[in-house]
């Protein structure tokens, strides 16, 4: 009676285990995803603050008028 309630624990601290480990992996995953997306957003960003340092002043503030109110 006693091994057969050791085993039952055991294998429901294996399932607990496999439950905790596969939501920290997702997880983990999702923070890549996140870091990956803002990543790329930073380096769009920076192209259009290259773009428009590198226009005389008068272009950019006609260019960048059309986006302010």
């Amino acid at each position: 009676m006693t091994g057969w309630l050791i085993a039952a624990g055991g294998g429901l601290l294996a399932i607990l285990i496999a439950y905790m480990r596969g939501r920290l992996a997702g997880a983990a995953k999702e923070r890549n995803k996140a870091r990956d997306e803002e990543l790329a957003a930073r380096q769009i960003a920076d192209e259009v603050d290259n773009d428009v340092g590198a226009m005389p002043p008068d272009a950019a503030r006609k260019e960048l008028g059309k986006w302010s109110r």
